[in-house]
């Protein structure tokens, strides 16, 4: 699992931290991290000796952090340009090192450069890059190293530009081959578009992991956290031990949304999934090991249940939702028994015990919040789990897990190709699965949003993927995977 702070937990750990040790030791640790991620990029297009490294340097420590970086190359035979964005705020002590070692200042960006180190802003910033800066970043692609590829940029810290706590990116931003980080993950390197502009993230431990704050802003499960907690039958599990899903989902209507979330339902790690609703009949026919009936009354004992895709919104389907949300089991809730709950018809059926998991888009998120998520998406999702006591899977390319107790997890698993119609109903079977299977809702859906990810990126290996592909994808993916 992989953690991320606030900067405000950053700010208070490296206080700590600075206060036990002489002055200047984190910048050194950070340079000297940051200069050896940039020679083992040098290395593959010849090495650091007689390399051309330009510096983008703006005020404050993430400036000097580039600096004294580019002073460590510098040393080793490179020739080290640093382009600084405000003179009179510089690191002063960082531009005297590098000018000791040989590099030299410019002001303008050259057409040829063997690597890029952006040190404009840091984590203390906010908003998109102001207009010197964006057209100094907006030339970069342009610039050519000397195989003649387009030069790699190294971010320092965070891509500049970017909103750190939220994974916002409000304007003009770097977009980083490489991020290299110090002591702790941010929320932008994991969240939200920004995730996407820090490219490969390295981190460089600088002593900070005893005095951050216990809670992270956001976890990253890794495939060995889903793989331990996914649920395996033993020598003593049968069919019912293992778990009995419930789908309530689809219609006559729209079998297609039956026959996917009892496809994804299949490969999750229950024994028996119960079918309940008017496309019975085609889901027998499609998964023959299926026990349908047409209404969740009659459905018989599960251990947790699954309701909205394709169920419609009529009093029928009104019905069914309410059937659901009357056990005492866990239900997870997508699509038309999301809208469904938008009239607050349902408010009461709501006051549950037993867990919920609702699983929205940011379209149906906005109907139930009353507003999108915004910039701050993980933050949204904290606040409608909290007011409907449940825990919310906010479908993105970083999908978002939040709880009612404000815990956030992020998952990198996620795919272009899951952006087809029905890859949410695939989504929900499984989840659903899990979650009959004994797994925390938490849990559950992680693991869920991990391993469907996993699948998305498996079924577009051929092309362009559709649901199908990608619910046939999952049981590959966790053999690997287990």
């Amino acid at each position: 699992m992989r953690q991320a702070w606030r900067v405000s937990d950053v700010r208070s750990a490296e206080k700590a931290l600075m206060a036990a040790l002489p002055d200047g030791t984190l910048m050194q640790r950070a340079a000297a991290g940051l200069a050896r991620r940039c020679a083992l990029l040098l290395q593959e297009t010849g090495g650091v000796y007689g390399a051309t490294v330009v510096l983008l340097v703006g005020s404050g420590d993430n400036g000097g952090d580039a600096l004294y970086a580019g002073a460590r190359l510098a040393a080793r035979g490179a020739g080290v340009q640093a382009i600084v964005m405000q003179p009179d705020h510089v690191h002063a002590a960082g531009l005297d090192a590098l000018r000791r070692a040989g590099g030299r200042t410019v002001v303008d960006l050259p057409a040829r450069a063997d690597l890029v180190v952006d040190g404009i802003v840091g984590i203390g910033a906010s908003g998109g890059l102001r207009p010197a800066a964006a057209a100094l970043v907006g030339a970069l692609p342009q610039v050519r190293n000397r195989a003649g590829a387009r030069t790699p940029v190294v971010a320092v810290d965070v891509p500049s530009g970017v909103a750190v706590d939220t994974g916002d990116v409000p304007g003009d931003a770097v977009h980083a081959d490489v991020t290299v980080t110090f002591g702790c993950l941010k929320p932008a390197h994991v969240l939200g578009p920004a995730a996407a502009l820090a490219g490969y993230v390295d981190l460089v431990d600088i002593g900070l992991g005893a005095t951050l704050h216990p809670s992270p802003a956001v976890r990253v499960p890794d495939a060995a956290d889903v793989a331990s907690w996914w649920p395996r039958p033993n020598v003593a599990s049968d069919k019912y031990t293992r778990g009995v899903v419930g789908v309530a989902t689809g219609s006559a209507t729209y079998p297609g949304a039956a026959l996917l979330s009892v496809s994804g339902a299949l490969a999750g790690p229950t024994g028996m999934v119960r079918y309940a609703g008017t496309a019975d009949q085609e889901v027998v026919r499609q998964h023959p090991s299926v026990v349908a009936v047409k209404r969740v009354a009659d459905a018989g004992r599960v251990q947790a249940w699954v309701c909205g895709s394709g169920l419609g919104t009529s009093d029928d389907a009104r019905t069914e939702l309410r059937s659901v949300l009357a056990t005492s089991l866990p239900v997870l809730l997508d699509a038309d028994a999301l809208t469904l709950l938008v009239d607050g018809q349902h408010a009461a059926d709501l006051r549950r015990d037993a867990p919920l998991v609702i699983t929205p888009h940011d379209r149906e998120f906005a109907r139930l919040a009353g507003e999108a998520p915004g910039a701050d998406r993980a933050g949204a999702a904290c606040r409608l789990a909290a007011w409907i006591n449940a825990v919310v899977l906010l479908k993105g390319d970083r999908t978002i897990v939040a709880t009612p107790g404000g815990e956030v997890w992020a998952n990198p698993t996620g795919s272009a190709h899951l952006a087809t119609a029905g890859s949410g109903d695939v989504l929900a079977g499984l989840l659903g699965s899990l979650l009959a299977a004994g797994l925390p809702a938490e849990r559950a859906a992680v693991a869920a949003a991990y391993v469907h990810g996993l699948a998305g990126r498996r079924a577009g290996l051929d092309g362009p993927a559709t649901s199908a592909d990608v619910a046939a994808a999952l049981r590959p993916v966790l053999a690997d995977l287990l």
